[in-house]
């Protein structure tokens, strides 16, 4: 389970919430890394990427992350809901697991990837017999704008997010219809509108808010981020800090999830993506103080991955 925010249309990241590990890490894709598709499309020249990805065959499986021109994407689970299809005719095929860099290789904003989306299959293949499919939803953000992409049995969907939140299942105009539950939270002091008859005031700070949901389930996340995000306020040189602040009211402790067996849910890694800047920035379950890689600090037009140490 995962959520994922865009902050004043500059900040986007995510929180990974899982059991374990896969051994991702901190990758940079030049420009001239060579991307092959099962259906022979291929990228030879593109913009670079920087983000959170699992390197299997020499290959980036990116989790999320930005481009050089500051489009930032994230996959999230959408288990039960996503469905890829096998390949048709006239359209671009492209399996689940190459979405993110087919789009920020070749995108400068969101408004170019919604183009590439109306031909967009994303198909069943498999990167490898030990590395299925898995099932997501995407968010693709700039400093404009974000959208939503969900592969469901009807087909392909995007949607405008106008909430700049994403998390799980369900499918996402669920999450923006719920959020009409919630429309009597404030930040503010409450007003007794209980009764006219009976003299009622707050004996505590923050009352405004009470009945925000507070468990971790995806639908709960969806409207506690996205009241927390709403409400933020940070200064100039603050925004990265508050960022995290932000993923931090939806980060998932280890053992008030469990998935039997012994086995817990917990915020594996969080991110932050600066549009503006090119820096990735990350913490982690066990590393509480932000790290970050610069774009600009890196060579941009190698052919080979480069795992990058970040600190």
């Amino acid at each position: 389970m995962c959520t994922a925010v865009l902050y004043k249309n500059r900040y986007f990241g995510r929180n990974l919430d899982y059991d374990h590990s896969f051994g991702e890490q901190v990758v940079l894709t030049p420009r001239k890394f060579p991307f092959f598709f099962p259906d022979g499309q291929k990228l030879q020249n593109h913009y670079a990427i920087l983000g959170m990805a699992l390197v299997a065959e020499d290959y980036p499986l990116y989790y999320d992350g930005m481009n050089e021109k500051g489009l930032a994407m994230a996959g999230l689970l959408f288990a039960g809901n996503a469905v890829y299809h096998s390949s048709a005719d006239g359209k671009d095929n492209i399996p689940s697991w190459a979405f993110i860099p087919w789009i920020l290789g070749q995108c400068e904003t969101v408004d170019e990837a919604e183009k590439l989306l109306f031909r967009l299959n994303l198909t069943d293949v498999s990167f490898s017999e030990a590395l299925p499919p898995s099932p997501l939803h995407w968010m693709i953000a700039d400093k404009e704008r974000s959208i939503v992409v969900e592969s469901t049995a009807d087909g392909l969907h995007i949607y405008e997010n106008p909430v700049g939140v994403l998390t799980n299942n369900p499918p996402f105009p669920f999450h923006l219809e719920n959020l009409n539950q919630y429309l009597n939270l404030t930040a503010e002091e409450p007003e007794n509108r209980f009764s006219s008859v009976v003299e009622l005031k707050p004996f505590s700070r923050g009352m405004g808010a009470i009945g925000l949901p507070g468990d971790w389930s995806s639908s709960s996340r969806f409207v506690r981020a996205a009241f927390v995000r709403s409400n933020s306020v940070s200064e100039e040189g603050e925004d990265v800090s508050q960022f995290f602040h932000i993923l931090g009211a939806v980060e998932q402790p280890e053992g008030c999830v469990h998935l039997g067996k012994g086995r817990y849910e917990k915020t594996i890694y969080s991110s932050c993506c600066d549009l503006e800047k090119g820096i990735y920035y990350d913490k982690t379950y066990d590393i509480c103080s932000i790290r970050k890689v610069a774009l600009a600090a890196q060579s941009l037009d190698g052919t080979g991955l480069q795992r990058l140490q970040i600190g």
